[in-house]
């Protein structure tokens, strides 16, 4: 179940970003692009989290 609500997030984010493209072209208003660009950065970090791991090292 939980991977069925990462995909609705992930999806429903580039749906967003791609409305906002749009209506930032059609309108000409730079803060369309802008929340467009938000929103597919969320998209992205949202399909590749970052992880941090913690690397032992061997002395």
């Amino acid at each position: 179940m939980k991977g069925v609500y990462r995909f609705l997030i992930a999806m429903v984010l580039i749906v967003a970003a791609i409305a906002s493209y749009s209506a930032g072209n059609s309108t000409g208003l730079f803060a369309f692009v802008v929340l467009g660009f938000m929103f597919e950065a969320a998209f992205w970090l949202r399909l590749f989290p970052l992880s941090k791991k913690r690397k032992s090292h061997a002395c």
